[in-house]
Parts: C-alpha cells; structure tokens; sequence
C-alpha cells in the first residue's frame, strides 16, 4: 500500500475510480449474461455482493480525490470512467454491438469536462 500512496492524489483516485467502475459494471450488468434465467432477486442479491467491492473502492476514491477535486470533478471523472469501462464490457462481455453513438456520447463527455474543469 506504500506504493500506491505514494502515487499522485489524481493518479491513485482514477485508478480507484476506474477498479470501482469494474465491479459497478459487473454489478449492474454482468447478471443479464450470467443470471439470465434465474429469479431478478437472486440477481439483485449477487450484484449487491458485488457492489460491496465497488464501494469499498468508491469511497476511498471520492476521499481522496476531494482533496484535490471538487465534488463536480470528481462526478464528471467517475462518469468519463463509466463509459470507459461500460463501452468494452457492453461490446466483448455482453456481445453488444460497437455503435458510432458511443463516440458521440465520449464526445458530450469532453464537452463535460472542458466545462468542470475548465475554471480550475
């Protein structure tokens, strides 16, 4: 843990950020592959188990990461991130096909960002 303290304030909160985010993903998605076929309560029960693992990540990101960030930045980080995860998982998991709207959903994102970021 000594290294990763080590690390830069915004380089250890993307990378929480962005670990959170894979267990997120799995948690609200991972079921409709997985558990397609079972009862939604038994998927709501596993994808909370694993949104444990997400929290226990988040929180310590948004932790650290306010230190530095405002909680706006830390918001518009945490969803550049989501569609960073969610566009592999959604196209090589879930076997969803790679649409051009994802591109212009990045491109709103820039837009998002340039906007929080911009008076820092």
């Amino acid at each position: 843990m000594t290294f990763f303290t080590s690390l830069p304030v915004s380089l250890q909160t993307l990378l929480l950020l962005l670990a959170s985010n894979v267990f997120m993903t799995f948690a609200w998605y991972g079921h409709l592959r997985n558990m397609a076929t079972a009862p939604w309560y038994a998927a709501a029960l596993v994808s909370w188990g694993i949104a444990l693992f997400e929290y226990l990540l988040q929180v310590p990101a948004n932790r650290i990461g306010y230190t530095q960030f405002s909680v706006a930045q830390l918001k518009i980080m945490q969803e550049v991130i989501t569609l960073s995860v969610f566009v592999p998982f959604a196209v090589f998991y879930l076997e969803e096909p790679l649409k051009l709207d994802y591109l212009w959903a990045a491109l709103c994102m820039v837009g998002a960002v340039y906007f929080i970021f911009r008076s820092h």
